[in-house]
């Protein structure tokens, strides 16, 4: 597992005490005849997504390893989903997280 998958299973489990979060699974499949083609959702579509339990806003969270790179796909969907007023961000850890949704840790 990279560090990187590490990180969204530590938010995953943090944040189910107060949303419900899905993960994106994305990839490229090839066909019987040699042909490929990607499956998923758009470039730039974060890893994480879901909403927060208590008034079901929405959000989604892209997650980075401390030293990870953002590609401009990932930067302009989180921009695009911050201008309409959608929770959206990068994390890097657990408390990242929890900012990006607006909820106090609530692990403890």
């Amino acid at each position: 597992m990279t560090e990187e998958h590490s990180i969204q299973n530590e938010i995953r489990v943090a944040l189910s005490s107060c949303a419900v979060v899905f993960r994106v699974n994305v990839g490229t499949i090839e066909t019987p005849d040699g042909r490929y083609f990607s499956v998923g959702l758009p470039k730039g579509f974060p890893d994480l997504f879901g909403f927060r339990k208590s008034d079901k806003q929405i959000f989604f969270i892209e997650v980075k390893t401390p030293t990870g790179r953002i590609r401009k796909e990932q930067r302009r969907f989180i921009r695009a989903m911050q201008i309409m007023g959608v929770l959206a961000g990068v994390a890097r850890s657990v408390e990242d997280a929890f900012k990006i949704i607006g909820e106090g840790d609530n692990s403890a």
